[in-house]
């Protein structure tokens, strides 16, 4: 199957979605618009991978990040190790504009805190435009060893985008609220300060979870994600198979999926949840082209060791979103 499914032929259908879910507005863009892909993965660098760079998914995530045209990419549960080889091969590829400023690192565990074989472990973003200095924000504590952190920035040539990564916390559903609102308010704040603002991550909820309603804007309504409140779009949300949730991400059974009387009939079969997301704030989409996301299969063409006797590169998939925002 090689190193990744190709993406579904579904632009047909996610524009008869998307227009279905439109937000009510007179705003819609008269001009060209700025199209970005962005591209997410959670890699299990410490668990799955043994906070090694040569097991072959550092080698994989680059290939997919140079074939698939990505302008961002956001990495969580990345070791320092792990980031060194990506940016090398990255540079090495010629994906980025600025070899020397596309790529920032934040660690949630420290030297020394028990994961990547003693190393550093958290998130990272990579940008094909040269890069600001990055912001490194520390979310909510939970009290947990791990820190989680909001890592952003600014393009050189376009202050006014900005790219975030983040990954949330494992711990109680009020531990998660904490932190999601905290991270909504960052977005709102910078959205009205006329910034194009897209975050990627691991935000360890599922779409329907009563949690994201004050992210999901209340365009976004259907059987599988209703009640929301927010202002932003995830860009898998027009997801032919199953609107407002989307595809899984996360190889992990679950039985808590999303009640819907109509489609989501693979989601419910493989009992696979999503996990991995990708926001915009609706006021930047530029309406007039679809967005869409789509999640890609798992490899198992990694090495095979006793942590992945079957060379899975993850227990997570990459999301792959694209996006036209407004100029």
């Amino acid at each position: 199957m090689g190193w990744f499914r190709a993406m579904r032929t579904r632009v047909a259908l996610a524009g008869v979605l998307c227009a279905a879910l439109l937000p009510v507005t007179t705003a819609q863009a008269e001009t060209a618009g700025k199209d970005y892909k962005i591209w997410q993965w959670n890699v299990s660098g410490s668990v799955l991978n043994t906070g090694a760079s040569d097991t072959g998914m550092v080698e994989g995530a680059v290939n997919s990040i140079v074939s698939r045209g990505a302008d961002f990419a956001a990495f969580n549960e990345l070791c320092k190790d792990q980031w060194t080889a990506i940016v090398a091969q990255l540079k090495a590829k010629g994906w980025p504009k600025d070899p020397n400023n596309f790529g920032r690192f934040e660690p949630s565990l420290a030297v020394n805190q028990g994961a990547c074989g003693g190393d550093e472990f958290g998130n990272a973003i990579f940008s094909k435009e040269a890069l600001l200095g990055a912001d490194r924000i520390a979310l909510p504590d939970d009290g947990a060893k791990e820190k989680r952190n909001m890592l952003c920035a600014r393009l050189v040539e376009d202050e006014g985008t900005r790219f975030c990564a983040t990954h949330l916390t494992v711990a109680s559903d009020a531990a998660k609220w904490g932190q999601l609102e905290f991270i909504r308010r960052k977005i709102d704040t910078w959205t009205k300060a006329g910034e194009t603002v897209m975050i990627a991550g691991d935000f360890n909820v599922q779409p329907h979870y009563p949690v994201l309603d004050t992210f999901y804007a209340p365009s976004v309504a259907t059987d599988a994600n209703p009640g929301n409140q927010g202002l932003l779009r995830e860009l898998d949300d027009t997801d032919a198979d199953c609107p407002g949730y989307g595809e899984w991400t996360g190889d992990t059974a679950t039985t808590n999926l999303p009640v819907t009387t109509t489609g989501c009939t693979d989601l419910k079969t493989l009992k696979k949840p999503k996990l991995d997301m990708i926001f915009v704030p609706e006021s930047v989409i530029d309406y007039s082209v679809p967005y869409s996301a789509d999640s890609l299969d798992i490899s198992t063409s990694c090495k095979v060791t006793t942590a992945s006797p079957d060379g899975r590169c993850s227990d997570h998939r990459i999301l792959v979103g694209t996006v036209t925002v407004k100029q």
